[in-house]
């Protein structure tokens, strides 16, 4: 029973995983066939609006990349989206899971981030084949005084 209630709840509940509030604008990169309609379905849901596609120009507050193995190259592409993200704003890097066709090592996620001086916050699951990581601008260090 709480499997089936876990299942029903799934759906819903990568949106609030991903940090998606109500009224958030958010904007989809690197769509293709292989999406999970599942987890854009609920980000639509719970943010309360389509997902802007990757030729909109306005602030977003979280950007989806979808991104493979094969896309290219991962730095350039997050410098080019980082243009219309909010100050406090992320960036999803949703990749195939390890096995999968398309998957990306962590090692490169990480490696591309630091070269764009993003911060890597959290990975999670997010639906049944993709894996997303969490990407935020990196925060001025404190200083003393």
């Amino acid at each position: 029973m709480v499997a089936a209630e876990d299942a029903g709840r799934n759906t819903t509940d990568v949106a609030e995983k991903l940090d998606i509030e109500p009224d958030m604008v958010v904007q989809e990169i690197g769509w293709d066939e292989d999406v999970d309609d599942t987890v854009r379905e609920a980000i639509e849901q719970r943010c309360g609006a389509e997902l802007l596609d990757e030729d909109a120009d306005e602030v977003v507050d979280v950007v989806l990349l979808w991104w493979r193995d094969e896309d290219g190259d991962l730095t350039d592409t997050l410098l080019d989206i980082m243009t219309p993200l909010a100050d406090d704003g992320v960036i999803w890097v949703l990749t195939p899971k390890t096995g999968r066709e398309g998957h990306v090592e962590p090692s490169d996620i990480a490696e591309a981030a630091a070269t764009s001086n993003l911060a890597q916050t959290s990975n999670l699951s997010v639906g049944e084949g993709w894996t997303g990581t969490r990407l935020a601008y990196r925060k001025p260090a404190k200083t003393k005084k």
